[in-house]
């Protein structure tokens, strides 16, 4: 919770993967008392609300439309069927499990396997598609199909080494630098989407939750990735 009063009536919410001034402001046209976000509004800690930035400017906002906001982050990346399973599903991955574990049953990324082995420029046409991704980048793995695959949705890269470890034949993630990249060729597929496109899926998640309260949700019109293509 990083705005608000933790005992207000809730009638409508606002879902988004992001919360920026385009969304504070489509949640006051829809008359919501909430936007739960994936990403914090907050990272960092306001020294001032004087609108100088626009995470003041959306807490200020928020304020004065008596507008509460609350952000999931951690906990969803943490969750086995959260960001990173609702991914395996989309895919296609049967019976997975956590990747890197933290605890009794949570823990971040998963990793599972296909039906049967695909080969895999098929495979990344799978992803982008079901995903619906606008883009996707790769390194080539060491086998020409690809069964038993790891992912974590948003930056992950730093899990590689524990995909490998565990046997998968590709890991997607995202945000994947250049040298990550080469340190992966050859040895497991690394593949790469926009970091929103890989965490959005989170809008649905909670929506799964709060319909059954009889909260009225609104998925965000406004949320999208920052990233822009020139092709």
């Amino acid at each position: 919770m990083q705005v608000g009063d933790p005992g207000m009536d809730i009638e409508a919410v606002l879902l988004t993967t992001d919360i920026t001034e385009s969304v504070v402001d489509e949640a006051i046209m829809l008359g919501c008392q909430l936007i739960i976000s994936h990403h914090p509004l907050l990272f960092h800690g306001l020294k001032q609300v004087c609108g100088q930035t626009p995470q003041a400017r959306c807490v200020a906002r928020a304020i004065r439309n008596n507008i509460a906001i609350y952000s999931s982050h951690t906990a969803m990346d943490s969750y086995l069927h959260g960001v990173s399973g609702r991914i395996a599903e989309r895919i296609g991955l049967t019976d997975y499990r956590i990747l890197v574990p933290s605890g009794e049953g949570y823990g971040l990324g998963v990793i599972g396997d296909l039906a049967e082995p695909v080969p895999a420029e098929d495979l990344l046409r799978q992803i982008r598609e079901r995903m619906d991704a606008p883009w996707i980048r790769y390194s080539e793995g060491a086998k020409p199909t690809i069964q038993r695959i790891a992912i974590c949705g948003g930056a992950g890269a730093e899990f590689t080494e524990a995909a490998i470890a565990q046997g998968a034949d590709a890991y997607l993630t995202a945000d994947c630098k250049y040298h990550e990249f080469q340190d992966a060729n050859g040895r497991i597929w690394l593949i790469d989407m926009d970091h929103w496109t890989s965490e959005h899926f989170t809008r649905n998640i909670f929506r799964e939750l709060l319909t059954p309260l009889g909260v009225t949700c609104h998925i965000s019109r406004a949320d999208a990735t920052p990233v822009k293509l020139l092709n």
